[in-house]
């Protein structure tokens, strides 16, 4: 019981923090700090609580909130006794209470004891259970308000009453006939569901889910509660990566999000909640998903239907990302910008998910369809906007499909360019940027009719048009061989450099630049000669000390590192030092994105200047060592539900587990790490052995961010650092190359100095380890990685750890490592059972399968007793249900062990059948490399395949009636057929008929893309012509053309192939 003095001076302190007055209220809070440290202030709070009629309601109020606070700490300091009493008058209190705040200080009190107490407040959960089934409705209420609050002990530890709980409690409570008490039941419920999503357990609730959902649907309609909608989508969205969430209720929760997403009515953020928890189940349960084709169109077609009824622009996800674009628009506004989601924002960001998300036989078609539809419609710039738009959207997520397709959408993108209407103009830019960035080298076959349409628009009279149009270059040029630019390179320069030196927007400057940047990287050498005018251009860019400016300062320094990536050393040499200065003047800024951008340009003019970079490691590189040791996360404060009083809660009277702190990421220095570490790898790789004094120091660092970063970001970049440690010391101990023999790991040849071996086991460790994490992208680079590392110094590299890094690879293959667990784990546990093939294709196997490849190169002849082991799991992906990059990968793959060891007792029963199931396979990629393949099987294995030699020459047949020589992939295609045919006359020329076979071979010549063959195809050529063979001779008229062809000026054969066939020209008098 507490004194009446102590109540009073806690009543006369609490009032004065009600007052309108902040002075009045610090004091009072200064005042009743040391107060509430003392276990007196329990009681004395307690009886102001319980003075109804004596104190006013707002200070029981504040009395409830305080005591919340400090009970929990001076709980246990009271007698027992005095607990049992304190309990008992809480329930009272509870019982009696009309006054709603105070109710709802109290029962934040009661969970805050129930923590404590656990199951032996027995009479807690009795008068949860009379409240239910109370005839008053408040009293109903607040039964569920009690287990709302207590979710964590209910969750923790009531489970063997959760049957009950759902029968008595929740089933009844929803279908009450008082709107409250369905609403706190809601709360109540999905609280506990939220809580459970990860357990077993949450299946006892899951069939109360559609009820729930129906009936925040009829408040909605009713009483237009929008509270209930949001406090439902939260939990739907803590239940979406629940494994116990089955196809019906991932419909039920989708079409319920969708509802919410298309009601007008609502508030932008609940709908962007609704949006988020469509998206977070395309990610967490692609496949279940998926498979409900009438949901996904459904989706589709709601999603399709926001972007086109939207006024906004549909090209805003990339416009408005920019900080500058934001800035240009605020300024023409006169307003501030609201980062807040649009229509258009949440349709298209939704759309992206199931684009990346979904497998791709399951999205790809239905959002085709819809986007075609909608550019065909002559009489709705809406509808060609949305179409076209939304093909942009998909671009990323569905590359494979539509590099596929890209015949059949190109003409209605290119038309689309040229609309009447400028948002359909400026959503062709985008979607053009999209499809140049994601559907690469296919996209490169029509830059002869994308590159005039896009100089056309940089002259167009919106903005967000020209803007867009730069973004289109910057994407497309970057893969451009100076070939296909140099028509435009002129114009191209002059266009943008115009637009910088006009243009008043920042946005559109700035994506000038960046297109100025990849022109260069496109013309390579070409751009010399606008180097001069384009670094002075640069140069006033890079002086810029406004901090708004920033950015473009940090774009213009950017492109300053791609035009010496272009030109060269010896061009780029007088322009070094002054971009160097203007990086390392970035560097004193507090601007990460300066950072940023000096990192990137030290590491492109590391690669460019190579040696001549050296003098400034030692000022660099202590620099970027203390970046990469950074910590870019800060603990804060948690902020609380009710965050009233925060200086008076009890975080500073004793230690505390967390703390009530959280990390709190700052990603701009997220992104500067990284840099940093993109910077110190290339500066390793190409400086040579002056790099050898910071390796020590450099490892430190690499490893620790390896191992203990938490974000795939910095270990991903670790990944594809840590292979150009070793470099330097090949450098400088081996002259810059270690030469090793295929299979030779006898430790008395080992050509590895100690230093070299030391730092290569080092590596290798932190790869192997990094092989093991579990994100997909950080193993791929630890694969390259280790690949990387074993080709550069030998088969010593593997000594005690080949058995290790042969697992790792096996158990990638087999999908068995870390990283693929979960996604398949549920999978299994969400679908049917099974895991299921997959028809996307997983960027990490085409590096697990090139280490496989580096792997036989290397080891050689050991290789041999593990293939059959590797073989099955490489198989699988060629299977016809796999998608084409994986079927293409696969036959690779299997073709580069063929060339590196003796794989004949494989040939009858796995390499034959699937050349000839790559030979016949629909796409192109595929065919390449089975004939590849078939090729060097028919080199290595000889007179072992003489009874075969028909059925691969009727195989091989149809590659060379491939037309489409515009298409990279069909010309690759057919020049490997043409190298198979040349392989398979070379090692068994007596079982080929070559009157049939050397005509069409004649006529595929010259090689048309794959170059590294011209020395397998001549040599083939010229040894039939020293044979004198006469069905060679037959065609002489022919072999005359394909020689000469190969030696004019223009031919891109080697020199030293070159000279052989003049020679052989001059003595057929050819010459």
């Amino acid at each position: 019981m507490a004194s009446q003095e102590d109540v009073s001076q806690m009543a006369s302190l609490l009032l004065a923090l009600t007052q309108p007055n902040t002075e009045t209220i610090r004091q009072a809070e200064v005042a009743l700090k040391p107060i509430l440290k003392d276990p007196r202030s329990v009681p004395a709070l307690f009886e102001i609580i319980k003075g109804r009629g004596v104190h006013a309601d707002s200070v029981r109020h504040v009395a409830s909130i305080l005591l919340r606070k400090r009970v929990a700490s001076h709980y246990s300091k009271f007698e027992s006794p005095q607990q049992v009493e304190f309990r008992k008058e809480l329930l009272q209190v509870l019982a009696s209470e009309t006054e709603r705040p105070v109710r709802g200080g109290v029962v934040g009190i009661v969970a805050q004891l129930a923590k404590q107490e656990s199951t032996s407040w027995e009479e807690l959960w009795q008068f949860v259970a009379a409240a239910a089934g109370d005839a008053n409705g408040q009293a109903r209420e607040l039964a569920f308000w009690l287990l709302q609050e207590t979710t964590e002990t209910v969750g923790l530890h009531l489970q063997a009453q959760y049957n009950n709980m759902r029968d008595t409690l929740f089933a009844k409570g929803l279908q009450d006939a008082e709107a409250p008490v369905q609403k706190a039941a809601v709360k109540a419920l999905g609280q506990l569901m939220s809580f459970l999503a990860s357990e077993p357990d949450v299946q006892i609730f899951l069939g109360q889910l559609p009820l729930m959902l129906q009936v925040s649907v009829a408040r909605l309609q009713q009483d237009e509660d929008e509270e209930t909608v949001a406090t439902v989508l939260d939990v739907l969205y803590d239940l979406a990566y629940s494994p116990s969430i089955g196809p019906d209720q991932l419909k039920d929760m989708v079409q319920f999000s969708l509802l919410c997403l298309q009601n007008t009515n609502m508030d932008v953020t609940t709908r962007d909640s609704a949006a988020l928890v469509i998206a977070t189940l395309a990610e967490a349960k692609p496949k279940t998903f998926g498979k409900d084709e009438a949901l996904v169109a459904g989706v589709l077609e709601a999603l399709f239907a926001l972007i086109e009824n939207s006024p906004e622009s549909a090209a805003g996800a990339l416009l408005e990302s920019n900080p500058a674009w934001r800035e240009d628009e605020d300024e023409d506004d006169d307003d501030d910008y609201k980062d807040t989601p649009t229509e258009t924002s949440m349709a298209q960001g939704t759309l992206d998910m199931l684009a990346c998300e979904l497998p791709k036989k399951y999205i790809f078609t239905p959002s085709m369809t819809r986007c075609m539809s909608r550019l065909a419609n002559t009489q709705s710039p809406a509808a060609r906007k949305a179409g076209i738009a939304c093909l942009g959207v998909i671009a990323e997520g569905c590359s494979e499909p539509m590099r596929e397709h890209l015949p059949d959408l190109m003409p209605h993108v290119l038309k689309a360019a040229g609309d009447g209407d400028a948002q359909v103009r400026e959503c062709a830019c985008f979607a053009l940027g999209q499809i140049s960035e994601h559907c690469q080298p296919e996209i490169l076959g029509y830059s002869s009719q994308i590159l005039p349409i896009v100089f056309q628009l940089l002259d167009d009279s919106t903005m967000s048009v020209q803007a867009t149009s730069c973004y289109v270059l910057e994407m497309f040029c970057e893969r451009l061989e100076p070939d296909a630019v140099r028509p435009l390179l002129d114009s191209l320069v002059r266009k943008l450099a115009g637009m910088l030196e006009v243009s008043t927007k920042r946005a559109v400057q700035e994506m000038a630049v960046a297109a100025l940047a990849a022109t260069a990287v496109a013309a390579e050498a070409e751009f010399t000669p606008y180097i001069a005018g384009t670094a002075t251009l640069m140069n006033k860019l890079m002086a810029l000390q406004e901090e708004r400016l920033y950015s473009l300062r940090g774009r213009a320094l950017e492109c300053m590192g791609h035009m010496a990536i272009a030109v060269g050393k010896q061009a780029f040499r007088p322009y070094f030092t002054a971009t160097m200065q203007c990086a390392c003047e970035g560097l004193a800024t507090e601007s990460t994105d300066l950072h940023e951008f000096a990192y990137a340009v030290f590491a492109n003019l590391a690669k460019v200047m190579g040696e001549e970079f050296a003098p400034v490691l030692p000022e660099l590189v202590p620099h970027l060592v203390k970046v990469i040791g950074a910590n870019e996360g800060t603990m804060e404060k948690a902020a609380e539900e009710n965050n009233q009083f925060n200086s008076l809660d009890d975080s500073d009277d004793e230690d505390d587990e967390n703390g009530g702190y959280v990390l709190h990421v700052r990603t701009a220095l997220l992104e500067a790490k990284k840099g940093a570490i993109t910077a110190i790898g290339e500066m390793a790789a190409h400086t040579g052995s002056a790099f050898v004094p910071y390796l020590e120091q450099v490892m430190e660092v690499l490893s620790e961010a390896g191992r203990t970063h938490w974000h795939p970001l910095i270990k991903c970049e670790v990944g594809e650092a840590l292979p150009s440690m070793v470099v330097p010391s090949v450098a400088a101990y081996h002259g810059g190359e270690v030469t090793w023999e295929k299979g030779d790991a006898n430790p008395e040849s080992n050509p590895l100095n100690q230093h070299t071996a030391a730092i290569t086991t080092a590596v290798l460790a932190e790869l192997m380890e990094l092989m093991n994490d579990e994100d997909k992208e950080t193993v791929g680079k630890a694969c390259e990685g280790v690949q990387s590392v074993i080709e550069l110094v030998g088969p010593h590299a593997l000594s005690g750890i080949a058995t290790e890094v042969l697992k790792l690879t096996h158990d990638l293959l087999m999908r068995k490592a870390p990283c693929q667990q979960v996604d398949d784990a549920y999978e299994a546990v969400a679908g049917s059972g099974e895991v299921e093939d997959d028809d996307d294709h997983e960027t990490m196997m085409t590096a697990v399968c090139d280490l496989v490849g580096g792997l036989s190169r290397v080891m050689g002849p050991h290789f041999n007793q593990y293939l059959n082991e590797f073989l099955p799991g490489i198989l699988s992906y060629a299977k016809s249900s796999r998608p084409v990059s994986d079927r293409s990968m696969a036959m690779g793959c299997v073709s580069e062990v063929a060339q590196e060891i003796d794989v004949s007792d494989y040939w009858e029963s796995q390499y034959k059948p699937a050349i000839l199931q790559g030979l016949a396979d629909p796409d192109d990629n595929v065919k390449r490399n089975a004939a590849f393949g078939c090729g060097v099987c028919s080199e290595k294995l000889g007179e072992k395949l003489v009874t075969d030699y028909p059925l691969l020459l009727q195989a091989l047949s149809p590659l060379f009636s491939i037309q489409n020589m515009n298409n990279e992939s069909s010309a690759a295609c057919r020049d490997n057929a043409v190298a198979a045919l040349s392989r398979m006359i070379m090692a068994l020329p007596s079982h080929v008929p070559l009157a049939q076979v050397l005509p069409p071979l004649l006529q595929a010549l010259p090689l048309q893309t794959d170059m590294t063959e011209n020395e397998t195809v001549y040599t083939c050529l010229l040894g039939l012509l020293q044979m004198n063979q006469p069905e060679l001779l037959a065609n002489s008229e022919h072999l005359k053309r394909v020689f000469l062809e190969a030696t004019a000026e223009t031919s891109k054969v080697a020199p030293e192939i070159q000279e052989k066939l003049k020679l052989a020209a001059e003595s057929m008098g050819w010459a």
